[in-house]
């Protein structure tokens, strides 16, 4: 029986009340912007998949009303409130949201004939409810266009719940994207995808209760939907800042805006609507350089100048700025106002991170100094709800100088383990860490205790007390945080140490996503899966021939590496496998055994027990690795 949620401390209380005082909570222009233009909302609003299991409930948040508990940080209550307003929502005439239906909102945008989409969402289960909402309240327009803002699987995984892949190919649907997008698409949910999802259940909160003891939302959106995830690539490419195409009568200018909040990533603007839709590099939070599920670091300064060029490009002309999270921004000078406050917070945290990292100090040392100025801090759209100052910091630090902060003494560390157990065995034994924990966690030294009792947990993972307290540890600096994911990783943490692993609750992989590898990227993710160790002795090699578009590769094993080539090369392979493009993804998803290639479609000649050897070196990612324990 899962454990029960513990009270807030005093410490936590008396932080809590030093925020409500602190910040503008009488400032209330968000809840007018992300009530303005409602036309009505899902009722229920929960999205159910075919087999009758719930992929979406909105409803879950209905207890986010009133004052703040004293179990939650009143700011990222504040944020929850808003972020969970579902419902269809005039932008201007012509253009339409649905928010409140996945973590990211979808946009409908009405053309001579029909309506363009606009990022369908992570499921097509949600994608489908939200086309169903709009035309139950604009009517029955065909879907006529789909653009995807950038490469993150909640502005896309959605695309089959409002068009079809034979539509697209008949030519009556453009999916218009980035360039790049495929490659970065598909490459973010494969290579480290398992290590990803296991770590973004801990991030969204995904097993976590709502409620105020529980998950409350997670600051860019509520959570993620669990629902079939699907991917049509691009039949359109934007390459050019300025680039203009015509959509179904509708004209936008393009703003590329690559190695920004996403690898590929555009702006672009609705010139007859005086709009401006600026994907997911203007939000009302402080966002993500680097998050917590992993991912590469991202680039404030370059994500700072684009923001500076949208103003340059669209300012003082657009009415009305929208994104793909959050509400929109009405007015020319809000407009502007929004986009430079977004603009000098990333610009800020930049700069100022280099500065102190040429004087010496390390990037924890600057997430402690490092003060956003008064005009950014009292800013409610650069409050730390998805992103934080503190970890974005040590992701700007990372970028630049690495893991290593120079000291000698961190070159070579022990293993968390190795490390845990000389701690403990330095101070007396684990009972006594303990002792000291319970110590600091009475004194509201919470971020002490914590440290004290993750060297206790991994040097004696049985320890009861110690794991006890840990968790009771965790849930106090989840219900202080403000930050959304902060709040979900502190309290999922606290569920793994009372009610044991709840491993990876949702994958964003999908067939879809593995049918748009390329034969290299491919071949790199099998690459990945070689148990290095146990294929040292190996020394083998496969030819891959494609019939359809004439390429030809050969894969080698050797030294427990797994490489290729498309060279033409000497000699006979040990095994050739024949086959088309569109099979090729059955390496990945059925196994390399001859049976289930040759049931695929995948000819194999030549010695066929070559891919059996390959098969058993092969050592699959682990969706239930231990985060809390060793």
């Amino acid at each position: 029986m899962p454990t029960a949620p513990k009270p807030a401390t005093e410490t936590v209380k008396q932080q809590q009340r030093a925020l409500l005082e602190s910040l503008p909570f009488s400032d209330t222009q968000d809840f007018d912007d992300a009530a303005r233009g409602f036309l009505g909302r899902l009722e229920p609003g929960v999205v159910t998949h075919a087999d009758g299991r719930v992929v979406w409930d909105n409803d879950s948040y209905g207890f986010l009303e009133g004052d703040a508990p004293d179990t939650v940080n009143p700011s990222l209550w504040r944020q929850s409130q808003l972020v969970a307003q579902q419902g269809l929502y005039e932008v201007v005439e012509g253009i339409y949201q649905v928010r409140g239906l996945d973590l990211s909102n979808i946009t409908f945008v009405e053309g001579s004939s029909g309506v363009i989409v606009i990022d369908p969402l992570i499921s097509t289960e949600t994608a489908a409810a939200a086309l169903g909402l709009y035309r139950e309240h604009r009517g029955d327009r065909p879907v006529t266009g789909v653009i995807y803002t950038h490469s993150h699987v909640d502005h896309f995984g959605g695309v089959k719940g409002v068009t079809t892949q034979e539509d697209v190919d008949a030519g009556r649907v453009p999916v218009i994207a980035p360039a790049g997008f495929v490659e970065h698409a598909v490459s973010e949910n494969v290579y480290a995808g398992t290590a990803m999802s296991r770590r973004a259940g801990y991030m969204y909160g995904a097993v976590l209760a709502r409620g105020p003891q529980g998950q409350v939302g997670a600051g860019l959106g509520q959570t993620t939907s669990t629902g079939t995830v699907t991917l049509i690539p691009p039949t359109h490419e934007i390459t050019t800042t300025g680039q203009e195409e015509v959509v179904d009568g509708v004209r936008i200018v393009f703003q590329m805006a690559p190695g920004t909040e996403a690898p590929s990533e555009m702006h672009f603007y609705f010139p007859d609507r005086k709009a401006l839709c600026a994907a997911e590099n203007a939000t009302h939070n402080l966002h993500n350089l680097l998050t917590l599920r992993g991912a590469v670091v991202r680039d404030p300064h370059a994500w700072s100048n684009y923001l500076t060029e949208a103003v340059d490009l669209f300012g003082g002309e657009a009415e009305v700025v929208f994104a793909s999270h959050h509400w929109p921004t009405w007015g020319a000078d809000r407009v502007v106002e929004f986009l430079s406050i977004q603009r000098d917070l990333y610009g800020y945290l930049h700069d100022q991170t280099v500065r102190l990292l040429n004087k010496g100090f390390v990037g924890t040392e600057i997430a402690e100094q490092l003060t956003l100025p008064p005009a950014l801090e009292n800013a409610w759209s650069t409050r730390g709800y998805y992103g934080s100052v503190s970890h974005n910091i040590k992701a700007i630090y990372q970028r630049y100088l690495g893991w290593f902060d120079g000291n000698p003494a961190h070159l070579w560390e022990h293993t968390p383990v190795e490390r845990a157990t000389r701690y403990v065995e330095l101070a007396g034994g684990v009972d006594a860490v303990v002792e000291k924990a319970r110590s600091a966690f009475e004194a509201g030294d919470l971020r002490w205790a914590a440290e004290l009792l993750n060297h206790a947990v991994f040097a004696q993972p049985d320890h009861g007390a110690a794991r006890d307290l840990l968790a009771d540890t965790y849930e106090q600096l989840g219900y202080g945080a403000e930050n959304g994911t902060w709040r979900n990783f502190f309290l999922s943490g606290a569920t793994e140490l009372r009610d044991g692993a709840f491993g990876t609750p949702t994958a964003t992989s999908s067939p879809d996503m593995v049918a748009q590898l390329s034969p290299e990227m491919l071949f790199d993710a099998l690459a990945v899966q070689v148990d290095g160790p146990r294929a040292w002795d190996e020394n083998l090699s496969v030819d891959v021939v494609l019939t359809d578009s004439g390429d030809r590769y050969r894969l080698r094993l050797a030294h427990g590496v797994l490489t290729y080539s498309a060279a033409a090369q000497q000699g006979e392979a040990d095994a050739t496998l024949t086959t088309t493009r569109g099979a090729l993804p059955a390496l990945a998803l059925g196994g390399l055994t001859a049976e289930t290639l040759a049931g695929a479609g995948i000819d194999v000649s030549g010695d066929a027990s070559v891919l059996s050897r390959l098969g058993a070196v092969l050592d699959p990612g682990d969706p239930d690795f231990a985060i809390v324990t060793p």
